[in-house]
């Protein structure tokens, strides 16, 4: 190829990039609201319902135990408070009757999907927003709050989700 072709290559990649980035923005602002005022967005299909922290709290808090294994970490017990994912899909106003998934996204972009079964079985899906009787720190703050999704039956924490800002029933 020559270096004609490489420019108009990569000048139409940065254009495009550039209209995705455009097209984009409000999200990225929409998200970044919810993640710095601890508000959760749950949406099943067209309809978006935003959570705040009391709403969430008022749900009932669980202190469960689940063992945090990262790659640079040994597994370690934590005990985390939080409420059923199931509970927060119900509050938001929404069924899992009828769906197969439940997409749970973080303001890096991470993105889990776990089964409605994953979902009903309250011991297993829980949105955490503390460890060890601490609130979870945002992300600019060096925590993994103020949300975390801990799935407690993924034996190595791969499916866990921090920064969670949205949550999506299908």
């Amino acid at each position: 190829m020559d270096k004609n072709k490489i420019k108009i290559t990569i000048g139409i990649l940065i254009i495009i990039m550039g209209v995705f980035a455009f097209m984009n923005r409000e999200l990225v602002k929409e998200k970044g609201y919810a993640h710095e005022n601890a508000q959760l967005i749950v949406k099943d299909g067209e309809v978006e319902v935003v959570l705040d922290h009391e709403d969430i709290k008022s749900l009932g808090e669980l202190d469960f135990p689940a063992i945090l294994d990262t790659s640079t970490t040994d597994p370690e017990e934590q005990i985390y408070t939080g409420v059923p994912l199931k509970k927060i899909i119900e509050k938001a106003g929404f069924s899992l009757e009828d769906k197969e998934m439940v997409i749970v996204r973080g303001i890096d972009g991470y993105t889990v999907a776990v089964s409605r079964d994953e979902t009903i079985d309250e011991e297993n899906a829980l949105l955490a927003y503390a460890v060890n009787g601490k609130a979870l720190r945002p992300k600019n703050q060096g925590g993994s709050g103020p949300y975390q999704l801990i799935v407690r039956k993924d034996q190595f924490s791969q499916r866990w989700c921090k920064y969670v800002v949205e949550i999506e029933v299908r």
